[in-house]
């Protein structure tokens, strides 16, 4: 069942990949970020478990710099991962880029930002297979750049199908992130995995209208495992979107969007708060965010005892928990919300 599902999303995938135009689900970027994405740069992974992981990654690194950077690890949502490049053209990603946002990365000043591809192309939508070859990916990236990289405050995060990678990876790697930042994760997982979490911070964001990732039957279930297992609770957070929007409070075109919300830090466009959204901590209190202390300040707080040990294998995530017994329906729902959007754009709708 898994792989006839998965050879329906292959065909929507290049339905998808014929039909949409580049940038479909990027939100109009100013002050130079559409150049900026020009500086994230190719690399790719050793091959691990028969696979390797190619992505594009920012640096801050300047001429002479012996500063230790974070290392955030982005990962895309499906559609998105279908040919080298998209999973930076098409999400706002780039935001975290720029000046203004790199500035927030404190002590540092800075952050290197690695945007892993999953291998669309190969019917993989961030499968179990891909676990082992993106660990790999960032031991190599900090193999190549250690010198400039923090790695107690390695952190990862991702949006819909890759918010469970991003949950995935913090399960089978709680050694390595300081923090996860899931959003609308497309996976929950049961309360023996998630108990690998309990000293980690976690950030997830939903919409209570989200069509694809449902709010009350996964995403609000997951949050609550997560704090009952979490002995940081009060780090926690919980960022609830009723209506989704664009960062300039323009509707978005679907409410499964909400990644537009963490693209930009948490802050409408004119620095006030996030239109529709609401935030609580573990402990239920509520959270109000002031500019400009928004995810990023959030995600520097926290940092890890992770000495850089390479490890093999999925760690916590073995073959009999079977994560992905079934390809998700929410995956094709996904890609079909794409086509739409596609559509949309093509009639000139949005």
């Amino acid at each position: 069942m898994k792989k006839f599902s998965k050879i329906i999303a292959v065909v929507l995938v290049f339905s998808m990949l014929w039909m949409l135009p580049v940038g479909v689900s990027a939100v109009s970027l100013e002050n130079g970020i559409e150049q900026m994405k020009t500086e994230f740069l190719y690399g790719e992974g050793p091959v691990e478990d028969g696979y390797s992981i190619d992505y594009r990654y920012f640096s801050p690194v300047k001429e002479n710099d012996t500063t230790k950077y974070p290392l955030v690890v982005w990962l895309h949502g499906m559609g998105d991962g279908a040919s080298d490049g998209v999973q930076v053209q098409n999400s706002g990603i780039a935001y975290w880029a720029s000046d203004e946002f790199q500035a927030r990365f404190e002590p540092a000043g800075g952050a290197f930002i690695l945007a892993a591809r999953s291998r669309e192309e190969d019917g993989f939508y961030w499968d179990d297979e891909m676990i082992a070859p993106l660990r790999a990916a960032i031991d190599d990236f900090i193999a190549q750049h250690g010198e400039n990289i923090d790695l107690t405050r390695i952190y990862v995060g991702g949006y819909s199908m890759g918010g469970k990678m991003t949950l995935k990876m913090a399960i089978s790697y709680p050694e390595m992130f300081a923090a996860a930042f899931p959003i609308c994760p497309a996976w929950a997982p049961d309360e023996g995995l998630i108990s690998h979490l309990s000293i980690m911070p976690i950030w997830l964001t939903s919409s209570t209208q989200d069509p694809l990732v449902n709010y009350y039957l996964s995403v609000s279930p997951t949050w609550d495992k997560i704090v009952a297992s979490s002995n940081v609770a009060s780090e926690c957070r919980f960022s609830t979107i009723t209506k989704v929007c664009y960062p300039d409070g323009s509707p978005t075109s679907s409410a499964h969007h909400t990644w537009f919300a963490v693209n930009y830090d948490m802050f409408s466009i004119e620095n006030g708060d996030y239109p529709n959204m609401t935030t609580v901590d573990g402990l239920g209190n509520d959270v109000t965010l002031t500019y400009p202390d928004g995810m990023i300040t959030w995600l520097c707080e926290h940092t890890s005892e992770y000495d850089g040990t390479v490890m093999e294998g999925t760690g916590n995530i073995g073959p009999d928990d079977e994560t992905d017994n079934m390809f998700a329906f929410s995956d094709i729902f996904e890609l079909l919300s794409l086509l739409f959007d596609a559509l949309l754009k093509i009639l000139g709708i949005k």
